[in-house]
């Protein structure tokens, strides 16, 4: 047994990882390399959370980011589907991977549902299984016990693997109440440990317990988004890991490893601070390369005498919905079709506009510039 748990002899052959409680014993040592990395994912979650504030239409920066981190988290666990399928999808267009973009519209709803929870109930088992029913309802996992806590034994592996080749085996059903239950204690303790790392070992700790049959992938990186927004570490929801671990998705898997196997958490933590300092970082830059094709966009439109209230709203309106039609623009707008066509012409010869259907009919168009910017990381 190490600081983490311990492996235990199941009576039908096979070995389950029983996770220790937190925080961990001995505790975490935090030595100079930790606490610097500590006081950098500080700087960088604030001025992100700073740059929240500062935004005049945040909220469509979170829906955008909200429906990226939906795609990326529901990319690790094999999902295939684009923002483009998600976007044709939302305005009622037929696609091929219905299954697939389902999926990520879940993840959608579940994240959106467990933000606006926080605001006035706790963290806890609960509300952990009300959104992994979200999560998994009306979808390929719907035959997965949605919202239920595992009746049967999981395992990770590589895709067909038994569980007698498994390269790592959860708490078996018996155990899982128990462990999530000092989870959730955990979560309402008053912790010596800064936020950034106890969010960590949380993150660690469910996806260890493993306490679902599926979606537990995606509950864990939901959990690290609503334990900061809880704890008002973030005023706005702009901090997402999912791309991060996509990028590093073998290490991310080495490294939760390595804490059950060793007792290292200390490893982890680190790779956690790491990726917090990438993902704001990296948050903020996108963040302001929208604003300056907002900016570059207005301008032109001003300098070709385009700049109506309409047209400015229009611009506006293509920030909460990039794929349009002028059937879209039309009742959105309350004009009329022709009226609509001729704003979308002078968006097209602008190039703000792209035209994606090659039809003479059902014409869509999409703000391409801004799904550029939007959708790195995301291709398949």
């Amino acid at each position: 047994m190490n600081r983490s748990g311990q492996y235990i002899s199941q009576i039908s052959g096979y070995k389950a990882f029983i996770p220790s409680p937190l925080p961990p014993n001995p505790p975490i040592k935090m030595d100079e390399s930790m606490n610097q990395l500590l006081s950098e994912a500080n700087i960088a979650l604030g001025r992100l959370d700073t740059m929240g504030y500062l935004l005049p239409n945040v909220d469509y920066i979170i829906a955008m980011y909200v429906r990226k981190e939906a795609l990326l988290s529901s990319q690790i666990e094999g999902t295939q589907a684009s923002l483009d399928d998600i976007f044709e999808y939302e305005s009622q267009v037929p696609i091929k991977n219905t299954l697939d973009v389902e999926e990520v519209v879940n993840y959608i709803k579940a994240l959106n549902h467990g933000l606006k929870r926080i605001e006035e109930f706790p963290m806890s088992v609960r509300l952990i299984k009300e959104i992994h029913n979200i999560l998994l309802s009306q979808t390929r996992g719907m035959d997965k016990t949605p919202g239920e806590f595992k009746r049967s034994q999981n395992w990770i592996g590589p895709p067909g693997c038994t569980l007698k080749h498994a390269s790592f085996v959860p708490p078996p059903p018996a155990e899982t109440l128990d462990a999530m239950s000092e989870l959730e204690l955990y979560l309402h303790k008053t912790h010596k440990l800064p936020i950034l790392i106890t969010c960590a070992l949380i993150h660690y700790q469910f996806e260890t317990i493993h306490p679902f049959l599926d979606g537990n992938g995606r509950i864990g990186r939901l959990l690290i988004t609503f334990y900061l927004c809880w704890k008002k570490v973030m005023q706005k929801p702009l901090l997402y890991l999912s791309y991060y671990f996509k990028l590093h998705r073998q290490e991310y898997y080495d490294r939760l490893n390595l804490v059950r196997e060793k007792g290292d958490y200390e490893q982890w933590i680190n790779f956690f601070l790491k990726g917090i300092i990438w993902a704001s970082e990296s948050a903020l830059e996108t963040i302001k390369q929208v604003l300056a094709l907002a900016d570059i966009h207005k301008k032109k439109l001003i300098k070709e005498k385009i700049s109506s209230p309409i047209a400015i709203g229009l611009l506006d309106y293509l920030f909460t919905k990039p794929h349009v039609s002028t059937h879209d623009i039309a009742e959105h707008f309350q004009m009329t079709f022709q009226t609509a066509q001729t704003l979308i012409n002078h968006f097209v010869e602008l190039e703000i506009l792209r035209e994606i259907t090659g039809k003479k009919r059902g014409r869509r168009y999409s703000y391409w510039q801004y799904l550029e910017y939007l959708s790195e990381g995301t291709n398949l």
